[in-house]
Order: structure tokens, then C-alpha cells, then sequence
């Protein structure tokens, strides 16, 4: 059955290059030649019958009755060794000269009009030939079946290939789709018998294939996912994760076209005529015995075959890669990428970390194949060791000090002062300096060390403050800080006392921005020193009580009017930051503060504390009243 509607979809016109193919002849001359009106004649355009002579340079001599002999050009032949002296030739007189009496004849035209005359009375549309390619044409390939025909570049092959050339000088089989009497041309189609021949391999091979049978097929197409593999009727999936156990970047490197391979056959969908197929099922899996051959704690050696942010992927053999996280690569370096320590096919030393056979996974670690230096620093840095560190971070909480290579303690806010309240490390550390600290705690486990600046000197509270400031001294400050229900007051750098806007004066104060202003210097009575708490309690009104009851008696002995820590705390220097601030540098006021807790300092506002409120026993004696 011929379809002539693929023939008109083609719209093929090979009609000039299979008539260059034939020769010159004219469709008259070849017509009586096929049908004997030219017997016995001697004219050109006939087909005569000759016997080789000899041979003449590149041509061969042929007598063919005539009064000289002709000559035909020795390519004319596929085998020229095969050409013997007598044999009989059938041969196309082309042309005969005259004046010299040479005689052109050509073997491949007779040859061509010969069986051209066999195949229209031994062959029809539909019917399958053989032929061999000869070349490429315009829109196909020429194909020499005895005599030429055309074979169009859309129906070489069910997928069409790339460059058709690949098939010049093959024997291929194929159908004949049309044949032009009239025009001396055949078109053909190999694709058209193939599809036919798998169709009828199809049904055989769906009836016949079973999920784990081996089967040989020919790869027939690539793709990133995966190949196709012509198993003889259907094509089956060979997905590139079951090409190998191992790691394939694309199936090219596994596979190549038209290669014949075995496979295993991994599942069917027979509605769907689907085959998925399998190469690495033909070989064991490794996994199955991975826990035996890789057990923890193994120390192996692999190479690096993918690095990604959160670790690297080591290769330990064909089809086993583990995993090394990027927190299991070094006790001490702080590594933002692995790439800062491993490269792509780098050979590397690991330890198993554990084992998931269910998932294939593998965790690895290349610091432990070193010494944990944390295993050695609650030995070297027992809490109370006092060290020398450089500040590596700042942070809201606190400072990270580095006391030596990947070991680094962590001097938490709380802990840079004994009398000042410091809201960020900023305010006294910088990145970079250098500071002595206390180690004050090590946990080996969490891989933590805590620092203490303050812990350097004693603290004041203890000793310092309670000694050299006491209840009913009289002492001078400077107002740092006014707030609705008091008055801060330094008494010396880094320490200060409240004085509560009910001991402001001898009336009711509504607003203390109408008795004192910030920087002004006064004097003040303490009323009472709470080392528990770090608060020093100060009055104004009964320090100027104490100053009238002075001048009444005037010519009496007067106590001194300064009280605080001379010789204590300025000669510690335990209430100053000056060991780690410029020799130049001045306090701030905004960093002078009384106490060491959150509410001993509280915003424009807020309700004194209990505390805050002068005790019954602060009231003024009989010999303080003026």
C-alpha cells in the first residue's frame, strides 16, 4: 500500500540529480532501447553487447563489432581487479567520432537501463529492496539499488540523525514508496520499514519481556537524564541513577550511540508501553555491606568529588561517597566555605562518624583525625589562670577573646566592671586589643571558656566602699544624671550615689531640675551604704543641716568635710577601667553609674524603688536640726 500522502508531504523533486545519475540519455533514446527498436542497430543510445580486449591506461578496450573499438573509462567498475580479457560487457554506445573514429561506450549507463527495465517489471510500490548509499543530495541521500533512487533525509531513520552522511557507503534495507515511470525515479523509505518491523517486534517482545530478565538492546538516544535503549520493538529507559553505583556527571561518559549493551529489565507498564531498565543492577550493590567494610571510626582515605556550602562529598570507592561537614573539618580554623581547605579531586584522610544503610549515607570528619586541642585546655587554663588574650569579636552579650589558635573564651558584659554598668563590650573593649583576663569557668563538652576582666582586681564592694564610705560622712560629687524621684551623684570615677528628690530639700521638690543641674557640684550626707545591693544613699538638705549646725558653733573642733576612698579604692584602681583605657582618655558621663543592676538606674519616669526612700532611722538627730 503506498501513502500518498506522505509523498505529497515530502514534496520531492529529485527528478535533476536522478536524471544526472542515468546520464544524458533521452527519454526517446531509452525507450527504444528498452523496448528493442534499436536492436541490431549501431546508432548511439543503443545498448550492444561487447567483449573486453584489453586495457589502455585508465580506460578498457572493448570490441563491439564495429569497424574500431570502444573504449569505457576504468571507474566505471566497482572492482577494476576483477576485469579479465573476453569477458562479455553489456555496454551504452554514447558516441562515435567520425573523423577519428573513436567510439565512446559506457558500462554504468547500460548497466543502470538494464536494471532499471528489471525493476519495473520485477518490483512495485510497497515492496522492500536493498541498496547501498552512494551519496548525499539535496534534501536526502542517493541510493544505488541497481539503479539510482532517492531516499529523503526524513525518513532515514524513526529519529532523524544528525548528519545523514554517516550512512554513505552502508547497505541499508528500506521500502519503495513511489516509483515515476515517466520521470525514471523511485523514492524510498527506510524508515518506514523499520517502523513496520518494530511493530510487529513490539507485540512479540511485550508478550515475551519479564521485570528481571537481562536484555541486550542498542542505544539509541542520549539525553541529561538518561538513554534510550532499542531492546528490539519498544525503547526502555535507562535513567542515568541506575547507570552506575557510582557518581555520573552525564550518561555520554557511561554509554555511546549504537552501542550494544545488556541490561536488566526493572519494571513494565504494558498500557503505557513503558520499560524502565537498569546497568548498575547487573553488578552487587555496594551498600549492602557497607557497615563491615566501613565501620566507625575507621580512619580512610577518599578524594573529594563535589564541594558545597555545607560540607564536601569524599569519594571512598565506586558507588560509596560520605560526607564531611563543614563543622567536622577543623577543632580550631573558623571555615566559612570548604573550599578554604579542600579542592575537587583532592586525596584526604577521614574517620567514619556513623553509618545510615537505609539512606546510603555516610558522615565523615577530618578533624578527627587530629588531636582535639579541648581535650587539653582545662589543663592548661584551670579556672582562676589568669591569661593574656587579643579581643577577636564584639558582640551585644559580651567579647570573644582568643587566647590561642581556635580557642577562644567568651568575657560576657557582665563581667568588665565591678562598679560601672556597661550596656555594650564597645564602650570599653575595641576589636583587637589586647587584655588580661581571668578564666573563670571551662566546659570541655561545649568547647567554652568564660572570661572575667573584672575579676582581675578585687571587688570594692567587699572591702573598698563600705570602709571609706560610711553612713553620716559628709562628701563632695558632681550630678550626672536628673530623673523625677532623684539625683545621681559621682563621687568618684565609676562610682555613684542616689539622692532622692525627697532629700533634696527642706520643701517638697516637684521637679529636681529646679534645685540642681547636671555637672553641678554638691556636697552630701551618706545616709546608708547597701553592699548587697551596690547602693550608696546620699541627702543634700542634711548635709546642709550638718553646715548650719557648724557655724552655730563656731570656735568648735569640725570634722573634715571630705570622706571617701582615699588610699582604697583610687589607690586599687579597682573602680576605674583605667588599665585598659589611653593614659588621655576621659570617662564619659554617660558611662558613670551607681549601680550594677538594671533598675539601680531607671528612666525619666519611672517610680523610685522602696530602697530609694530615706529609712526612718536617716532622720535628722536632735543635734542636726539648725
Amino acid at each position: 500500500m503506498v501513502d500518498y500522502n506522505l509523498i505529497n508531504e515530502l514534496g520531492i523533486d529529485e527528478s535533476k540529480e536522478l536524471a544526472d545519475a542515468f546520464g544524458d540519455a533521452s527519454d526517446e533514446q531509452v525507450s527504444a532501447t528498452l523496448l528493442g527498436e534499436n536492436e541490431h542497430q549501431h546508432t548511439p543510445g543503443t545498448i550492444l553487447k561487447g567483449r573486453i580486449v584489453g586495457r589502455a591506461g585508465d580506460d578498457v578496450v572493448v570490441d563491439v563489432g564495429l569497424k574500431s573499438e570502444g573504449v569505457i573509462a576504468l571507474n566505471e567498475w566497482d572492482d577494476p581487479s576483477a576485469i579479465d580479457t573476453g569477458d562479455e560487457v553489456d555496454v551504452w554506445l554514447d558516441t562515435i567520432d567520425s573523423e577519428s573514429g573513436l567510439i565512446i561506450l559506457s558500462k554504468r549507463k547500460a548497466d543502470r537501463l538494464l536494471n532499471w527495465q528489471r525493476i519495473i517489471e520485477t518490483t512495485s510500490e510497497g515492496d522492500d529492496i536493498t541498496g547501498r548509499v552512494m551519496r548525499k543530495i539535496k534534501g536526502g541521500l542517493l541510493v544505488d539499488i541497481g539503479v539510482p533512487v532517492f531516499l529523503p533525509a526524513s525518513q532515514v531513520d524513526i529519529r532523524r540523525p544528525g548528519d545523514i552522511g554517516e550512512f554513505i557507503g552502508r547497505e541499508i534495507d528500506a521500502k519503495i514508496l513511489k516509483i515515476d515511470k515517466d520521470r525514471r525515479n523511485i523514492v524510498i523509505s527506510r524508515r518506514r520499514l523499520i517502523e513496520e518491523r518494530r511493530i510487529t517486534a513490539k507485540i512479540t517482545l511485550l508478550q515475551e519481556i519479564e521485570e528481571g530478565q537481562i536484555r541486550k538492546g542498542v542505544i539509541k538516544n542520549i539525553a541529561d537524564f538518561g538513554v534510550f535503549v532499542d531492546l528490539g520493538g519498544i525503547d526502555g529507559l535507562l535513567h542515568i541513577t541506575d547507570m552506575s553505583w557510582d557518581r555520573v556527571t552525564h550518561p555520554s561518559d557511561v554509554v555511546k550511540l549504537d552501542q550494544e549493551i545488556e541490561v536488566k529489565v526493572l519494571n513494565i507498564d504494558r498500557n503505557k508501553e513503558k520499560i524502565a531498565l537498569g546497568l548498575k543492577q547487573l553488578k552487587p550493590n555496594p551498600w549492602d555491606t557497607i557497615e563491615d567494610r566501613y565501620p566507625k571510626g575507621a580512619k580512610l582515605k577518599g578524594e573529594v568529588v563535589n564541594i558545597m556550602n555545607y560540607g564536601a562529598f569524599v569519594k571512598l570507592e565506586p558507588g560509596v561517597e560520605g560526607l564531611v561537614h563543614i563543622s567536622e573539618m577543623s577543632w580550631t580554623r573558623r571555615i566559612n566555605h570548604p573550599s578554604e581547605m579542600l579542592t575537587v579531586s583532592e586525596e584526604i584522610e577521614v574517620v567514619v562518624l556513623d553509618i545510615n544503610q537505609q539512606k546510603q549515607e555516610i558522615s565523615l570528619g577530618i578533624k578527627q583525625t587530629e588531636l582535639n586541642p579541648w581535650t587539653q585546655v582545662a589543663e592548661k587554663y584551670p579556672p582562676n589562670t589568669r591569661i593574656q588574650g587579643r579581643v577577636r569579636n564584639l558582640t551585644n552579650y559580651g567579647a570573644f577573646v582568643e587566647i590561642e589558635e581556635g580557642v577562644d573564651g567568651l568575657l560576657h558584659v557582665s563581667d568588665l566592671s565591678w562598679t560601672k554598668k556597661i550596656t555594650h563590650p564597645a564602650e570599653v573593649l575595641t576589636k583587637g586589643q589586647d587584655v588580661e583576663c581571668v578564666v573563670l569557668k571551662v566546659e570541655e563538652d561545649k568547647q567554652r571558656i568564660a572570661l572575667g576582666l573584672k575579676q582581675t582586681h578585687e571587688d570594692p564592694w567587699l572591702h573598698a566602699v563600705p570602709e571609706n564610705y560610711i553612713p553620716g560622712q559628709i562628701v563632695e560629687g558632681t550630678v550626672t544624671k536628673i530623673t523625677n524621684f532623684g539625683v545621681f551623684v559621682e563621687l568618684e570615677a565609676d562610682l555613684e550615689g542616689l539622692l532622692h528628690v525627697s532629700e533634696l530639700s527642706d520643701h517638697k521638690v516637684e521637679d529636681p531640675h529646679e534645685v540642681v543641674k547636671i555637672g553641678e557640684r554638691l556636697q552630701v550626707k551618706i545616709l546608708r551604704v547597701d553592699v548587697a545591693d551596690r547602693k550608696i544613699g546620699l541627702s543634700k538638705k542634711r548635709a546642709e543641716w550638718s553646715a548650719e549646725q557648724g557655724k552655730e558653733g563656731v570656735g568648735k573642733e569640725v570634722a573634715p568635710l571630705r570622706g571617701g576612698l582615699e588610699g582604697g579604692m583610687e589607690g586599687l584602681g579597682a573602680l576605674t577601667m583605667e588599665h585598659i583605657r589611653r593614659p588621655t582618655e576621659e570617662p564619659k558621663q554617660e558611662d558613670t553609674i551607681s549601680e550594677s543592676s538594671e533598675g539601680d538606674k531607671p528612666d525619666e519616669g519611672d517610680k523610685p524603688d522602696e530602697g530609694d526612700q530615706p529609712d526612718e532611722g536617716d532622720q535628722p538627730d536632735e543635734g542636726d536640726q539648725p
